[in-house]
């Protein structure tokens, strides 16, 4: 069977990667920027993929500027609720049946609106969208698997406090303390806080992310958040690899109790080990691949977004995407931000399957992972029953679909 996009656009497909304040609508962006007074580099969508999300950056700082405009229109709860109920219609038009999206309550807090309020909007976005979808003919009669999510929400890896409203009161709170000291106060604060949301309103409050400029702030600096996270049965992500090297996906997974890697790109760059203690570089990743390998441990690849971060990388067929196959390891594809990388989920599965020659069979492997390693919100019997649903729905559309280009065969060559 030949992949086509039209096929990947009906799969079932988990996201599990995706910032929700990268992927609000350019549109939406630029109408709650003239009813909010943000100022904007443009007001048109070419104007800001020409000036602000970009094609290409000289690294990730430059990447991750573009989120000042972004975050500036998402700071009252109907914003946010409008922002998530928006993306959960744009993944769900392209197949997506399960979505985790993260973002950082701390970016929108303010005086009128605490984290409790941040997350519940987020959260009303999302669950007004789900009954929507769920309530249609095909979900309501089990033809095909209905639509389910959760929140990740994220630490930063570094902040100043022109960051956001919290940042600046958090910052004048701790003046006395040390820069790196007071990165991990701010991300044992949200751990406790997400920790006490989750509990307390009940919310689908899944993950605890660590996220932001990688290169010169180490996992290490957060810690006792993640202890928290991890006392309390909270899965972790992390992004790593994606600006700095190995050292710092090691990190993620022993210091952080990463149960997933975010991007995971520089798995492989021996070049980037800084440590003297590390003599054999290439051994070393080659341990810590089969360390993953072993353990499971799924890395959230995102194609386009790596490409837009890393001048080097001229040739997709450079993409340590490759590699990870190779090496039997558990990846899933995802966008990292459509709105920022211009890109969707059937994109980049699509760009996958032609870059590095996917088999319909390797497909449905990466697919169906992303599936059995989310972070579901319910139990592990009702997210097996979940991923039971949703191979059956993939298969029944496979062999539609192996039909359909049999018969389209057929008439080609009668003809």
């Amino acid at each position: 069977m030949k992949i086509t996009r039209d096929f990947i656009r009906l799969i079932p497909k988990s996201e599990l990667h995706v910032h929700l304040d990268g992927s609000i609508r350019p549109t939406t962006l630029i109408e709650l920027a003239r009813e909010q007074g943000v100022e904007l580099p443009s007001y048109t969508v070419e104007g800001l993929q020409e000036k602000v999300f970009k094609k290409r950056y000289a690294a990730l700082d430059e990447y991750l500027s573009g989120f000042a405009y972004t975050v500036s229109v998402l700071q009252d709860a109907e914003s946010l609720e409008r922002a998530a109920c928006e993306l959960a219609e744009d993944c769900t038009s392209e197949g997506i049946r399960y979505l985790e999206v993260r973002f950082a309550p701390q970016l929108h807090i303010s005086p009128h609106m605490q984290i409790e309020r941040v997350v519940q909007a987020v959260n009303s976005g999302m669950s007004r969208h789900q009954a929507e979808y769920n309530s249609g003919p095909r979900v309501v009669s089990g033809e095909e698997p209905p639509f389910h999510y959760g929140i990740i929400c994220c630490a930063l890896r570094m902040f100043h406090a022109d960051f956001s409203h919290y940042f600046k009161q958090f910052s004048d709170v701790h003046r006395f303390s040390a820069n790196k000291r007071l990165r991990g106060l701010a991300s044992q604060e949200l751990a406790l806080a997400v920790v006490d949301v989750r509990d307390r309103f009940g919310l689908p409050i899944v993950g605890f992310d660590l996220a932001g400029s990688e290169a010169g702030y180490p996992a290490e600096d957060h810690i006792e958040a993640f202890r928290i996270a991890h006392r309390h049965f909270m899965k972790k992500t992390v992004h790593a690899g994606e600006a700095y090297g190995p050292e710092s996906i090691f990190q993620a997974i022993t210091d952080l109790y990463a149960d997933r890697i975010g991007h995971g790109y520089h798995l492989y760059s021996e070049n980037l080990i800084t440590s003297p203690q590390i003599t054999d570089k290439k051994r070393y990743v080659e341990e810590l691949a089969q360390y993953i390998a072993d353990r499971r441990i799924t890395l959230e690849v995102c194609l386009t977004s790596n490409r837009q971060t890393m001048p080097h990388m001229k040739d997709w067929r450079r993409h340590a995407f490759w590699k990870f196959l190779e090496s039997d390891l558990s990846v899933t594809l995802s966008v990292d931000n459509r709105t920022v990388s211009d890109t969707t989920l059937t994109d980049e599965i699509y760009l996958a399957s032609q870059v590095f020659n996917l088999s319909p069979g390797k497909l449905k492997d990466i697919v169906i992972y992303g599936f059995k390693r989310s972070f579901f919100p319910d139990n592990y019997s009702a997210k097996r029953c979940y991923v039971r649903q949703v191979i059956d729905y993939y298969e029944k559309l496979e062999l539609l679909e192996s039909q359909r280009q049999l018969d389209a065969e057929s008439m080609g060559r009668q003809v």
